[in-house]
């Protein structure tokens, strides 16, 4: 990807563009930074069950409802002027040693994601350090990097309030449960999603079972999956782009994410958590819509700037030391504003992505025709992962293999397998010998047959490529020995039921048998040949009718059963209960019934 961001200057000043804004929406606003509230609290289910049964925001509404944004540049090296500036990552004793540094738990959660959508979207080429980039810019890495062993924010970072004064009029669509405000919305967490979006696109991302939008682990797989969606390859510059604003719908969001991204891909480094470099600006960008209003009179880095208001419309307007610069672009020379990016394309009105501008597809290589790679059938036990995963060629005309072809896999038919990230349909594109692997692919636990369908997007003219996938039956669980918990008699009256229980133990070389399936059957006396008895000791089936035989029972994961309720007929006597597995394990208990009491 070409730079599009031209010499800056060091950091603590702005540029001009990035500059405005901020003084334009100083006093509307605030940067985000740690709410007020107190801890979490349970932070879970009855929180995210809220979310999910509120209605989203409208389509045009960016993933942080147009929030507050840290304006803070990273440090750059501007050649042949005074004072100039080496601290680039890794130049020894450069001043941006601290800058490059990540905090541990947040890098690691970044790579996660990255790691994540290599397996289940590898067509987005989702670089870890875009999420680097926007988390530094929405939250300067979860304020430095404060969080615990968990990767979860000791108290919510929550971003302005969005009630229409300097931006987005978003009204409350959680019941407060992720921001505290029952009746307007705010940003929530490192990666600042707005309630609607994340109930959308919230994940869990370190498979704690929750989705909690201040768990960087959380939001960070979350916004990596909110940048990829549309089909977007981030290798490119125009859905690269694309996907930022739809973040942050503004040039100026652009320009600083941009900023930190090509810096963080220069190097950086780990560092503990809490020790993070925070945000120097204690602002926000104002990007999103109404942004305005007067400024402090001081520029991006702190200093007074002729005590001029700072605002009026957009970042344009504004007077910098006593003179008027009226091109919307604010002072500054040419050589230190960032070369201008082209006009943001008006949000998308539909998609899978919430105000997210649809991006401009790319020229589909000319593919003509397309091959299965390897075993065209596949098999799995249920629960498992596929061996051999799908695997496509496309080449041209001449039969030359084509590269970045985007190829479609879909599951077709009735199954619970799945492509790595539980979806049915993903997009990859072909290496440079026209290969495409499928992401990985786990069968569920419904057994039977599918279809593997794989197809070049945009070309409807090529014949897809289909494999047959076979989803086998796990294999019942082995049981070589039955055994009685305890030993003490089972002795009940005619007419009456056993009050102790029955529990018995499955176990398999020694070892615990779980999930074993038991059948319990009332049998006669005869050693050579035992039959299911017409009398005596009876279970009562479903439907509380009296059975003497009972299936589909099976051993705990304790390798433990305890029978359902035994009772008895008007017949006095002994009797066998006999419990059998398909693997041949057989025990037999010895029922006695005594006569009825005289009434």
């Amino acid at each position: 990807m070409a730079p599009l961001i031209g010499r800056r200057l060091r950091k603590g000043a702005a540029t001009t563009a990035v500059a405005a804004a901020a003084m334009a929406a100083l006093t509307a606003s605030q940067a985000p930074g740690f709410a007020s509230a107190s801890d979490h609290g349970d932070r879970d289910r009855d929180r995210e069950q809220s979310a999910r049964e509120s209605p989203a925001a409208g389509d045009d509404t960016p993933i942080d409802g147009g929030s507050s944004y840290h304006t803070d540049l990273p440090p750059l090296k501007k050649p042949d002027k005074p004072k100039s500036s080496a601290d680039l990552p890794g130049i020894p004793g450069g001043g941006a040693k601290a800058e490059a540094g990540i905090p541990a738990t947040v890098l690691a959660a970044y790579k996660k994601a990255e790691a994540t959508l290599k397996d289940s979207n590898p067509g987005c080429n989702l670089p870890w350090q875009l999420l680097a980039a926007i988390g530094k810019v929405e939250s300067g890495q979860a304020r430095g990097g404060n969080v615990d062993a968990e990767g979860t924010t000791p108290r919510p970072i929550l971003g302005p309030v969005l009630n229409g004064n300097g931006f987005a009029m978003i009204k409350d669509t959680d019941r407060g449960a992720f921001d505290g405000d029952a009746t307007h919305d705010r940003a929530v967490g490192p990666m600042q999603f707005i309630p609607s979006t994340w109930a959308n696109w919230g994940r869990d991302g370190n498979g704690d079972g929750d989705r909690d939008p201040n768990n960087i682990y959380d939001a960070a797989l979350a916004a990596g999956n909110y940048l990829c969606a549309g089909g977007r390859d981030l290798s490119t510059e125009h859905h690269l782009h694309q996907a930022i604003l739809g973040y942050n719908h503004s040039q100026e969001y652009l320009n600083t994410v941009l900023s930190w991204f090509q810096y963080y891909q220069r190097g950086t480094h780990e560092v503990p958590d809490g020790t993070g470099v925070l945000p120097t600006d204690n602002r926000s960008g104002g990007s999103g819509p109404g942004a305005g209003g007067k400024g402090s009179g001081k520029g991006h880095d702190g200093k007074d700037h002729g005590g001029k208001d700072h605002g009026g419309k957009g970042s344009g307007g504004k007077e910098h030391g006593g003179k008027e610069h009226g091109d919307g672009s604010g002072g500054g020379t040419d050589q230190d504003r960032p070369r201008p990016l082209p006009k943001p394309e008006p949000p998308s009105q539909g998609g899978e992505t919430p105000g997210t501008p649809a991006p401009k597809p790319p020229t589909t290589p000319a593919a003509s025709s397309l091959a299965q790679v390897g075993a065209k059938e596949l098999s799995a036990t249920a629960g498992t992962a596929f061996a051999q995963p799908p695997r496509v060629r496309a080449v041209d005309a001449k039969g030359k293999p084509v590269a970045k072809a985007k190829v479609r896999y879909e599951l077709i038919g009735e199954t619970g397998a799945r492509f790595a990230g539980l979806v049915k349909s993903a997009v990859v594109l072909t290496g440079s010998d026209g290969t495409a692997t499928a992401p990985r692919l786990t069968a569920g636990e419904q057994p039977g047959s599918f279809t593997v369908r794989a197809s070049v997007e945009g070309n409807k003219k090529l014949t897809p490529v289909e494999f047959k996938a076979t989803v086998k039956a796990r294999p019942a669980p082995q049981a070589d020995v039955l055994a009685r918990i305890g030993d003490k008699a089972l002795t009940a009256a005619a007419g009456g039921a056993f009050a102790d229980p029955l529990t018995v133990k499955a176990t398999f070389k020694g070892k615990v048998a779980a999930d074993v399936p038991v059948t319990a059957t009332m049998v006669t006396a005869d050693p050579e040949k035992p039959v299911e008895n017409d009398k005596g000791p009876y279970f009562l089936d479903a439907k509380g009718k009296p059975v003497r035989t009972l299936t589909g029972l099976k051993t705990n994961a304790l390798g433990q059963l305890t029978l359902p309720k035994i009772l008895t007929d008007e017949h006095a006597g002994s009797y066998l209960l006999r419990l059998t597995t398909a693997d041949g394990a057989v025990l037999t208990v010895e029922l006695t019934v005594t006569p009825a009491a005289a009434s």
